[in-house]
């Protein structure tokens, strides 16, 4: 007897309360399904996007070893976007799909890629604020109902534990180094902390998305309680090497034991996410142009990869044909 829609809704809910995880060919609500596409693959845009900005200082890195594990972060980033649409791709949509949306526009990613990295320092804060504002996300998603999403939210938490590192080590060579070591370490840190604080995400009020996520443990915690856990982690980083927050309001709030900041410019979050941030269409125009350029490069490795069945499947056939005569 088939199952009717009230019955498949009740068990899948108990199979999240019960923390059972949802697998690809197991039924699930439309919705959910299209919230976690949404969700994976602008997580995987981010991915890819936010290789850019780094990127850009691969070649003017201060030193070889520098240059070595910036390197090695961006290639991690990659693989993170290709982890990200292999599980997106779970749920019947295709990455060329997904990608297609991102080069028309028409989906987001990450409003923090889309600042510029104006000195080394700022690679620096990219690693110790952006990567640390989003381990604090990921290592929530890993927990989370999705099987697949949580099962490569581990490996990549496990890099962007590097990344957090390596980051906080530019800032503290540049902090503890000269005085004008020191300034572009704290300019670097004025011009992405509320960058990076947005990136978290709207104040609960204002996200639609973070109720019924919340309820399928898609989403395993608020916005603003992973902001929170990002700024009582930072605070004490920021002081250890001597730089100050660009928040005057921020303090102590000593009944709670959380730090409370300023108001967050949301006009600004807003603004970048509809497109016009600072680099928003140099962003945008540089995936385009790479998956144009690359275009070739996929063309000959289907058509390698075609000849390289074709060849199997005849020798195959020829081998069958010699055990049989």
């Amino acid at each position: 007897m088939q199952k009717d829609e009230k019955t498949l809704q009740e068990e899948f809910q108990s199979k999240i309360d019960k923390g059972v995880k949802i697998e690809p060919k197991d039924w699930m609500p439309e919705k959910y399904r299209h919230q976690l596409v949404r969700m994976m693959s602008q997580h995987a845009h981010s991915e890819i996007v936010g290789m850019l900005p780094e990127g850009n200082w691969i070649t003017r890195a201060p030193s070889l070893r520098r240059k070595a594990i910036l390197l090695a972060k961006v290639q991690d980033e990659a693989g993170h976007g290709m982890y990200l649409y292999s599980a997106a791709e779970t749920l019947g949509v295709d990455r060329t799909e997904l990608l297609a949306q991102l080069h028309s526009g028409k989906a987001k990613y990450s409003s923090i890629f889309n600042y510029p990295t104006l000195t080394w320092a700022d690679i620096g804060a990219i690693g110790w604020l952006v990567d640390g504002a989003a381990i604090m996300n990921q290592t929530a998603l890993a927990k989370g109902s999705y099987g697949p999403y949580s099962r490569a939210m581990v490996r990549i938490c496990k890099e962007e534990s590097f990344h957090n590192r390596q980051g906080y080590e530019i800032m503290c060579s540049l902090a503890f180094g000269s005085p004008a070591q020191k300034q572009m370490a704290q300019d670097a840190l004025n011009r992405w902390w509320w960058p990076a604080i947005m990136m978290l995400g709207p104040s609960d009020d204002n996200s639609p998305n973070s109720e019924e996520l919340m309820r399928w443990k898609v989403k395993m915690e608020s916005n603003d309680a992973i902001r929170e856990r990002f700024i009582d982690r930072t605070v004490p980083q920021a002081d250890y090497i001597g730089l100050s927050i660009p928040d005057p309001e921020l303090k102590m709030d000593e009944k709670t034991g959380h730090y409370k900041h300023g108001p967050i410019n949301w006009e600004e979050f807003f603004n970048v996410i509809k497109g016009n941030g600072p680099c928003n269409k140099i962003r945008l125009k540089a995936r385009v142009d790479a998956d144009r350029n690359g275009k070739w490069v996929r063309e000959a490795a289907e058509a390698y990869a075609e000849k390289k069945r074709t060849v199997n499947s005849e020798q195959r056939t020829a081998n069958s044909e010699q055990r049989t005569g």
